[in-house]
């Protein structure tokens, strides 16, 4: 396991595993763990091994409860500081967002603030029993900019979005998953295991259509005179035109695995 101050990264097999490790603090996040954080998602983007990323929180109680308030006076004090810092967590959000491999939210406990925004910029978000969710901007008097905002709408609707900005309210797993915020529930025992047992799933599956779904999913949120359908297009073709594509139908023929490598 490799550390940089309060970020860990871990690579396994093909799972590659960011974690916020500030639990005292519930995981909330300074302006260096930001950095950190985008260090360790440009490693995991260049590194060919790793296929899937799960962005997890230390200590059991925590995904991301937010920023690290206790630091604003130093980082968020003037219009300079405040414009520094919203440009650093916005490249990691919009990283995240615009990813080129699957990346999973795995919540566990306090998911709040930047730590929600964080876990709606991911591809899925799988959650604890006992989790809980809130967005609590409106009772700090932040601002929420317009990309963070899209996101929440393209992810639950623009009517809960509204709900959990304007209220500021907290609310728990079976909330979040009625209204789409996280696609499955877990018991605190199963969650790490159930998340890595599906990230290996996805990694073991045809790399080449793993990322044209996340590519052309990218596409279709986008304004639709921003498309860009001819590199839709080539991405399917592209599956088709693959190795993988023979494997793919060689192995369900022959009644095995397939062994993906993604040419």
């Amino acid at each position: 396991m490799e550390k940089s101050d309060k970020m860990l990264a871990r690579k396994e097999g093909r799972v590659g595993t960011m974690i916020f490790n500030n639990p005292e603090r519930h995981n909330a996040v300074s302006l260096e763990m930001w950095q950190a954080a985008a260090k360790i998602l440009d490693d995991f983007a260049a590194d060919e091994e790793i296929r899937v990323v799960v962005l997890a929180g230390a200590g059991g109680k925590s995904f991301v409860s937010g920023a690290d308030i206790s630091k604003f006076e130093d980082e968020r004090a003037t219009r300079e500081a405040v414009e520094r810092y919203n440009a650093t967590t916005e490249k990691v959000y919009s990283g995240v967002a615009a990813y080129p491999k699957p990346t999973i939210a795995m919540v566990q406990g306090y998911c709040l603030g930047g730590g929600l925004n964080l876990a709606v910029c991911c591809d899925l978000r799988f959650c604890s029993e006992g989790s809980r969710f809130g967005l609590p901007a409106a009772k700090l008097g932040l601002g929420y900019g317009y990309a963070g905002l899209k996101r929440f709408i393209d992810t639950i609707g623009p009517a809960h979005t509204k709900d959990i900005f304007f209220s500021a309210r907290q609310f728990g797993a079976a909330e979040a998953l009625a209204m789409g915020l996280v696609n499955r529930v877990l018991a605190d025992s199963e969650l790490a295991s159930s998340v890595r047992e599906y990230a290996d799933g996805v990694a073991a599956n045809a790399p080449l259509t793993v990322d044209a779904i996340k590519q052309i999913s990218l596409e279709v949120l986008k304004p639709e005179n921003e498309r860009d359908l001819k590199r839709a297009a080539d991405l399917v073709a592209r599956c088709f035109a693959s190795q993988d594509y023979v494997e793919g139908r060689k192995a369900f023929l022959e009644k095995r695995k397939p062994a993906f490598t993604g040419k």
